[in-house]
């Protein structure tokens, strides 16, 4: 191969997309992608590397997986093999969070369950800072990579099935907010290999009808929030209908609805809990 960014990038786009191509050499370059076009020079042992990772890739490992690296919104997050990597259309459902925190007369009170890599706390810690916040995993590895990103944030994390975390919270909790696994284990086959085979069941798959997690986190919010305190669950598009239905079905709560993202695609339900917080709006 010529030890020429242009090249190498156009030899790789053959077998993987140009801009994933264009993502590992200005990682193993360790250079912004933007200065792919100053053409830095590159080593033998560069150019070998980067092979390496375009036959990954080419293999079906997560680009993320392969730099380390996944951005979220303002933030990037450390990931890797055993944690969920954080997708764009949940960065809709954390603008949304952003702006009930925005309405909140005292410091808010926060707990992400399903927290995985960290990715909803890490942006909402650093866009609406000085909230009291908690992350709740269950992956020891995801714990790890949740610890790594949330240094420093003052988020605590907690290790812990979410059905029994943080019972001293009770009833104080101002959002609760997750993504939880939401794929029907009856839909397996058809889930692109690439995420199948690389990223924990744990974070993906959950129950036969896909809503075993929604409804353990619809009553784990119900528990954890004050009276007109709010909650946010990502789902999948086809639970437009049945993920708003479980919290209707777990009683307390108010004003469920669904929101779309980006793509005008149903994303995520939120719903507050019945009573009226004073000062905060609907």
């Amino acid at each position: 191969m010529n030890r020429d960014t242009a090249s190498l990038t156009r030899w790789a786009s053959i077998r993987i997309p140009l801009n994933e191509a264009q993502i590992l050499l200005a990682h193993v370059l360790a250079v912004p992608r933007g200065q792919l076009l100053l053409r830095p020079p590159i080593t033998a042992a560069q150019e070998a590397r980067f092979a390496t990772l375009v036959d990954q890739r080419a293999d079906g490992t997560p680009v993320q997986y392969l730099t380390g690296l996944a951005p979220f919104r303002t933030v990037h997050l450390s990931v890797g093999p055993g944690v969920f990597i954080p997708r764009p259309e949940t960065e809709v459902m954390t603008g949304w969070a952003l702006e009930r925190l925005a309405d909140v007369p005292h410091t808010p009170r926060v707990v992400e369950l399903c927290a995985g890599s960290g990715a909803i706390s890490l942006a909402l810690a650093v866009e609406h800072p000085g909230a009291e916040q908690y992350a709740v995993e269950l992956s020891p590895v995801a714990v790890e990579f949740a610890d790594r990103n949330l240094a420093g944030t003052g988020v605590v994390v907690v290790s812990a099935d979410m059905k029994d975390a943080l019972p001293e919270l009770n009833g104080t909790v101002d959002l609760v907010i997750a993504n939880p696994p939401y794929i029907p284990w009856e839909v397996y086959e058809s889930i692109p290999p690439e995420v199948r085979d690389h990223e924990p069941d744990l974070a993906l798959f959950s129950g036969e009808d896909g809503l075993d997690a929604i409804r353990v986190v619809a009553g784990v919010a119900a528990r954890l929030l004050r009276p007109g305190g709010w909650v946010a669950v990502e789902h999948a598009e086809v639970q437009d209908e049945s993920a708003p239905a479980v919290f209707v079905g777990a009683g307390g709560y108010e004003q469920i609805r669904d929101v779309k993202d980006l793509n005008d695609r149903p994303r995520f339900v939120t719903a507050r809990r019945g009573g009226q917080l004073a000062g905060w709006g609907a």
